[in-house]
């Protein structure tokens, strides 16, 4: 089978992949999310998005639509702030959670109980309920996981060979082949002064998922801001000589490896979004690209936005501080991520 597919029945499978499956996220778990820091990342964009909607939406019902929820913990934080902080926008607000997996929705229901009557669900971007969207279209950490396409440079014929899995005895294996005719148009251009020197066996990843959903979303959006906070690399950026194995790895223990063939439904599967091709599919459903920064920028200039208002955030305190260290600085969090925004 494709990889794609195997990544795709590894975190998501029914009863189980790993997605399947509450686990614990932050120091106990596998890996860190900006959620798993603590309120102050939900309460930061919750800001941040009400200065928008003042902008774009200033009347009428307002859709804030996550792809990817987890457990409902960003939601929770997002909502928890607006109600407080905001209440006129609260009271207009629709929250919607994208998720089709009937375990994760039970996660997140009772995560979200105090806030229920403000929450909808609907298994997907393309499902009827969100077809005029005023308001935000976000993922956190959603577009990372969704399958992608190995692929292997051949130096002897000059082309992209496709990694795909088989079985050798007990253990699944890697085979090599000509990439599928689908993929043709995502595979990535090899500049001409790269195609004679480029290694044999240089490594990407292509992810027709990604920005297909990205387009989806895009004409979903009728008014407002289209956003991934997420971990990727812009076109020029693949052929970097320190990823010629590619992006793909396993997450376990907070640990990074190459086997993702191992434990499947054990272990975390990510590989980096291709913000490039994200921007190409929003701006040809006519969106308007308002900007890709590092996380810690990002957030930063936000919190001296809140500096201008009164009563946005509680008192500052040292655990507030911790937070936002770990969310934006270069060697935590803050250059790991990045945060694209579109708008219409």
């Amino acid at each position: 089978m494709s990889f794609a597919r195997f990544m795709e029945l590894a975190l998501y499978a029914p009863g189980l992949g790993y997605y399947e499956r509450r686990r614990e996220i932050g120091r106990g778990g596998d890996f860190f999310t900006s959620v798993s820091v603590g309120p102050l990342f939900g309460e930061l964009l919750a800001f941040q998005f009400a200065q928008w909607m003042d902008a774009d939406c200033p009347a009428g019902v307002v859709r804030y639509v996550e792809a990817g929820p987890h457990d409902g913990a960003l939601a929770a934080d997002i909502l928890a702030w607006t109600r407080r902080r905001r209440p006129d926008l609260f009271a207009r607000l629709e929250y919607w959670l994208l998720d089709a997996s009937p375990a994760r929705r039970a996660w997140q229901e009772e995560m979200l109980r105090a806030v229920l009557p403000k929450v909808r669900w609907a298994p997907g971007i393309e499902s009827p309920g969100l077809c005029h969207v005023n308001g935000v279209i976000f993922a956190n950490e959603f577009l990372d996981a969704l399958p992608v396409h190995p692929l292997r440079w051949s130096a002897a014929r000059r082309q992209w060979e496709e990694g795909c899995v088989a079985l050798e005895g007990d253990a699944f294996a890697w085979e090599w082949r000509r990439p599928a005719a689908a993929l043709t148009e995502h595979r990535p251009p090899v500049p001409v002064e790269l195609a004679g020197v480029l290694p044999d066996g240089f490594m990407v990843e292509i992810c027709p998922a990604a920005a297909a959903w990205w387009r989806m979303a895009a004409s979903r959006l009728s008014r407002g801001k289209l956003v991934t906070m997420d971990y990727g690399l812009a076109d020029g950026a693949w052929f970097a000589p320190e990823r010629a194995q590619g992006t793909l790895r396993a997450f376990s223990r907070h640990h990074a490896g190459a086997d993702v063939l191992s434990r499947p439904g054990e272990q975390d599967l990510t590989a980096h979004v291709n913000f490039s091709a994200l921007m190409e599919a929003g701006c040809a459903a006519g969106l308007r690209t308002e900007g890709l920064a590092r996380q810690g920028k990002f957030l930063t200039e936000i919190l001296g936005r809140t500096r201008l208002a009164e009563d946005v955030l509680d008192p500052w305190d040292e655990r507030k501080t911790r937070q936002f260290q770990t969310l934006a600085h270069p060697e935590h969090l803050g250059h790991k991520f990045q945060v694209l925004a579109q708008s219409r």
